[in-house]
């Protein structure tokens, strides 16, 4: 095969530490995943260890039990150590990269590219995310972010065929300090954007500032203090609401875009 498009992962990978990623990709993606046959959601550079592709697979299948999910590694020790995981046609795993080797040359339903940038310089992003919007169906979802080594802080920018749509920040809520604090995870195309004058900066320093308006809240519980900082920054930044329950808030892309 062609050599691989990409630079091998740090590797770094626990069980359950995307499991807020994959819930808001069942969630939003659910009508595409349903409508397939046997829809191809894609774990691109999924690490040493194989779990968060063996993850994925098991919760898209609660949406449809057809759902296939392609491990990729441009390591091809790590694509060997991840066989004994494999339950084709269900789960496979193969050598790749950004170019997405779909057997058959077939389209993607959801990509899911977690941890991966974050190693590359910002100006290679836009062609990353070239290469892999074009591995997508008509329907499919690019999801391009990080997050913490054991899922409690999480971005993610969510990506159709035709560009970037939106930005999700997502938290454990107990342990949530201050909203700003998600700022270290930003994917690559932001995290260098968090500085005065630039979009992303203003939307967390208005999320920081509602959630302090919001602290008497807390008595009820951090869901509650979080819906509320999220309602009072609705009136001011285009939202994508519904999950606030889940600790997250979505916000459009065109919105906190670089300048």
């Amino acid at each position: 095969m062609d050599k691989p498009v990409g630079a091998p992962t740090r590797g770094t990978t626990n069980p359950n530490r995307l499991r807020r990623m994959d819930r808001w990709i069942a969630a939003v993606q659910e009508s595409s995943l349903r409508r397939g046959a046997a829809p191809l959601a894609v774990d691109l550079g999924y690490g040493a260890s194989p779990w968060t592709a063996v993850e994925l697979h098991h919760r898209l299948r609660r949406v449809n039990p057809a759902v296939r999910v392609l491990g990729l590694e441009i390591d091809p020790a790590r694509v060997a150590a991840a066989q004994p995981h494999a339950a084709p046609p269900g789960l496979t795993f193969r050598r790749g990269g950004f170019e997405v080797p779909v057997p058959g040359g077939g389209q993607a339903t959801v990509i899911r590219a977690a941890n991966v940038l974050r190693q590359y310089d910002e100006d290679e992003v836009a062609a990353a995310w070239a290469l892999l919007r074009s591995r997508l169906a008509p329907d499919g979802l690019l999801v391009e972010g990080t997050c913490d080594e054991i899922g409690r802080r999480h971005a993610w920018v969510a990506l159709g065929p035709e560009g970037p749509r939106s930005l999700t920040l997502a938290a454990r809520l107990a342990v949530l300090e201050r909203p700003s604090d998600l700022a270290e995870r930003l994917p690559k195309a932001l995290i260098h954007r968090n500085v005065p004058g630039e979009p992303v900066h203003a939307f967390l320093a208005d999320l920081d500032r509602a959630w302090a308006a919001a602290a008497p809240y807390a008595a009820f519980g951090a869901r509650q203090r979080w819906a509320r900082a999220v309602g009072a920054v609705a009136a001011d930044w285009p939202l994508v609401r519904g999950r606030e329950r889940e600790g997250e808030i979505t916000v459009r892309w065109d919105a906190v875009a670089p300048r």
